[in-house]
């Protein structure tokens, strides 16, 4: 018998889950960091005409009041105590106290905040540019093959690949002789290694430009000829394959860890690679009596307020209902759309700053004795739920304050998920910071006899006697994630 289908119509009631435009401002504004919300700002004032600064910085209207300061470290104010209230006890009775105030940049310590050379990696290649004799197409190659460098400063791209993007993305016809050719010119840059497809091609580089010498021959030998017995510290058998002495052998490995694998890196070190600048969005400050305080970096965010023009329109037009013409009516829609909009925006900024507020004083009492003495090992074991359980707030809002955020403290600047570790349950009930685990156990390795480097099963032991009762399958989860190699490969 054939089947048949049917279309049939059925009523079903569905919880559904939609976000309001107000909501999704709100999400957005809160996840910016603090220069990219100064650019936002700046946007939206050129956009929304009812959107202006405020002139009186003394006495800022109600859209402009921030609810959550206290420049004076103290809950002086009817504001602050309601905050208080709303912050359900966040802090237990033992804890120290928090307290929190507004920064602007008037603040002169607020230089100190951004950092990082504003010239990028790519700007410091393409000066070099300048330098060469270029024809037009020659320039548009190198441009690119510049901009496809990864952020070693390799090139993992072969020449056939890159010939069909420029064909495809740029209307460039080049051959892969003609890039190569070009990129062997790239390859002449500083810092010297940039531009190789692999990481011995970037040791060769290097090798390349030093001067002649029995150790230059030994260790481009070692690179071209034995790089995998290298690479995985064989010594013997490298040096049988290459003839080397004992002597030989130890200098040119002495000269070849020398090098710098990474030189995109290094560049970008120096020189602030790809514009980063970091401007924290908290600073926290520590007495000396263990007292800690912060303050919400505001930066160049003006006050805003509600253009003086544009509400007595709205008035007006409500108070004139009728015998309004079109003109008119359609006037009262447009202003009212912008007023409205600008209320909007203003609440959103507010509400960001109420709640990096909340969960940054969260973080710090549950992180109090790090930000008393800055050691990493006192980091305690903290996920976003507990901070979520503290303020009152979804996870995935904590997710997007710790996002992208940064915290100028004593002890340096720290992005915020850096004080974020899951905890390890021991064998007694008790739990460990990974943190701290991670640290103990890079300090164990550190101190090993490098001629006889701990198994995985030795360290495991090492770190029962000194308190940490992990095991093997976890020492080696955790050195993994440290990037710290095997016994093997961490003999000298």
């Amino acid at each position: 018998m054939a089947q048949q289908l049917i279309q049939t119509q059925a009523q079903k009631q569905v919880q559904t889950q939609k976000l309001s435009q107000q909501q999704m401002l709100q999400v957005k504004l809160l996840e910016m960091p603090l220069t990219e919300l100064e650019d936002n700002v700046r946007a939206e004032l050129d956009d929304n005409p009812a959107l202006e600064v405020s002139t009186d910085e003394e006495t800022p209207t109600e859209n402009t009041a921030d609810d959550y300061s206290d420049t004076t470290g103290t809950e002086s104010s009817e504001r602050e105590d309601a905050l208080d209230d709303a912050l359900k006890d966040l802090a237990s009775d033992d804890d120290m106290p928090v307290t929190y105030s507004q920064h602007s940049t008037d603040n002169a310590d607020y230089e100190e905040m951004v950092y990082g050379d504003t010239t990028s990696f790519y700007d410091k290649l393409k000066e070099q540019m300048g330098v060469l004799e270029l024809t037009p197409k020659q320039h548009d190659i190198m441009e690119y093959l510049i901009g496809s460098l990864d952020d070693d400063g390799l090139l993992r791209k072969d020449a056939d690949t890159i010939s069909d993007e420029l064909a495809i993305y740029h209307n460039i016809d080049a051959s892969p002789e003609e890039i190569n050719q070009v990129l062997h010119l790239l390859q002449g840059f500083d810092p010297a290694g940039i531009g190789a497809h692999t990481l011995q091609e970037c040791l060769l580089l290097q090798i390349e430009r030093r001067p002649p010498s029995q150790l230059k021959d030994d260790m481009k030998a070692i690179v071209e000829k034995a790089f995998d017995e290298f690479s995985k510290k064989h010594w013997d058998k490298m040096q049988a394959q290459l003839g080397l002495t004992d002597a030989r052998t130890k200098e040119a490995i002495a000269e070849i860890s020398r090098l710098n694998p990474k030189p995109g890196a290094s560049l970008g070190e120096t020189e602030g690679r790809n514009l980063q600048q970091i401007t924290p969005d908290f600073i926290v400050d520590t007495a000396d009596d263990g007292t800690v305080t912060f303050t919400l970096n505001q930066g160049d965010l003006p006050e805003l307020t509600i253009s003086p023009s544009f509400s007595d329109m709205v008035d007006t037009y409500k108070n004139n209902r009728k015998g309004m013409s079109r003109s008119e009516k359609e006037a009262l829609l447009y202003a009212k759309e912008k007023v409205d909009k600008a209320q909007g925006y203003i609440e959103a900024i507010k509400q960001r700053r109420h709640t990096l507020y909340v969960t940054m004083k969260a973080i710090i009492n549950w992180q109090h004795k790090f930000f008393t003495d800055g050691d990493e090992a006192d980091l305690k074991p903290m996920i976003l739920k507990d901070i979520a359980d503290k303020t009152g707030l979804d996870i995935s809002t904590i997710s997007r304050v710790s996002n992208v955020k940064y915290a100028q403290t004593r002890w340096g600047t720290f992005p915020l998920r850096y004080f974020f570790s899951d905890g390890y349950k021991t064998g007694d009930g008790g739990e460990l910071s990974t943190r701290k685990i991670k640290l103990a156990l890079k300090d164990i390795i550190s101190k090993e006899d490098k001629q006889k480097p701990l198994s995985d099963d030795a360290l495991a032991a090492a770190m029962k006697k000194a308190g940490y009762p992990i095991a093997r399958r976890t020492i080696a989860k955790y050195r993994e994630q440290m990037d710290i190699p095997v016994a093997r490969l961490r003999k000298a």
